[in-house]
């Protein structure tokens, strides 16, 4: 995140930090101690750039492509085969590695649609204000009710499984809450004294947006985010485990789905693609709680 400079008012010489320092009122390098302190967030931390550094990495270091067959089917977890074969003889431990990307890059599109159009709901409905709050914070109201797991199925159903049309429908229907945190935060951060100095030092109305109160609503921001992603993958992992994810792509809950029939003579098939689901949902969860978290006892 860049961070605006601090803001010099006019006529007395006073310095207004318009950083993170000047929002939360310690300096930023505390902040990231005290992040560091908690094991929780450490462990969320870790969670979390295993699934990145997995989902960027891992394919291209996997021992064998996912859909061919190297050894028995059903072969248990060995050195051989760190998490085992499933029915046909394809190595399991490849298939989740290859899966992550999958995740990685519905999460990450669906985070930059719930970011994009969030931040814009929510600056322009608390910086508007009036009438324009009112109607945007309807059409809020309007998406946050859709039910997104049954949307994706009709949608999924309808048109056919593919991940863009995954990536819109999840996009365009997980963003209104943040939008709602958006809001409050700029409805807040537009009263502080930085914002304040800035408008007396002559900045225009998007320049203070952009430059002093979208920098400064980032952390709070991508604390939720985490939280959203979270849920993403979780419906992602659900509709590919009841058939409805894009079949020529290895994903952890199509893995899952193909575990169903072996449950009592393959154990491995299910738990190892469960277990990347949970641990990856999980981290995101702590680490957002831990951000969230430092951000409030820092306020």
């Amino acid at each position: 995140m860049t961070e605006p400079g601090p803001t010099i008012v006019p006529g007395t010489g006073e310095v207004v930090s318009s950083g993170l320092e000047g929002m939360l009122g310690v300096p930023r390098q505390q902040v990231v101690r005290r992040l560091l302190r908690r094991p929780a967030g450490l462990a969320g931390a870790a969670l979390t750039t295993l699934f990145v550094l997995t989902g960027v990495l891992g394919p291209a270091l996997v021992p064998h492509d996912p859909a061919a067959v190297v050894g028995p089917s059903l072969s248990s977890p060995s050195l051989a085969y760190p998490m085992g074969t499933d029915a046909l003889g394809r190595d399991l431990f490849s298939a989740v590695v290859v899966g992550a990307r999958t995740s990685l890059v519905v999460a990450g599109l669906v985070g930059v649609l719930v970011l994009t159009i969030g931040m814009v709901v929510g600056t322009l409905s608390s910086w508007w204000g009036g009438w324009a709050d009112d109607a945007l914070m309807r059409l809020t109201e309007l998406f946050q009710v859709l039910p997104r797991f049954f949307l994706a199925v009709v949608v999924g159903a309808i048109f056919g499984s593919t991940l863009p049309l995954l990536v819109l429908v999840l996009g365009l229907t997980s963003w209104p809450l943040l939008a709602r945190v958006v809001r409050a935060e700029v409805l807040i951060l537009k009263q502080r004294e930085f914002v304040d100095a800035a408008r007396v030092a002559g900045a225009s109305g998007p320049r203070l947006v952009v430059r002093e109160i979208l920098p400064n609503a980032l952390p709070a921001v991508s604390a939720f985010l985490g939280l959203v992603l979270a849920q993403v993958l979780l419906i992602e992992a659900s509709l590919g485990f009841i058939g409805l994810g894009d079949p020529d792509i290895v994903s952890w809950g199509y893995l899952a789905s193909q575990a169903q029939r072996f449950l009592r003579v393959a154990w491995w098939m299910s738990v190892f693609p469960g277990l990347a689901i949970g641990l990856t949902v999980l981290g995101l969860n702590l680490l957002s709680d831990a951000i969230s978290d430092v951000l409030g006892s820092s306020r």
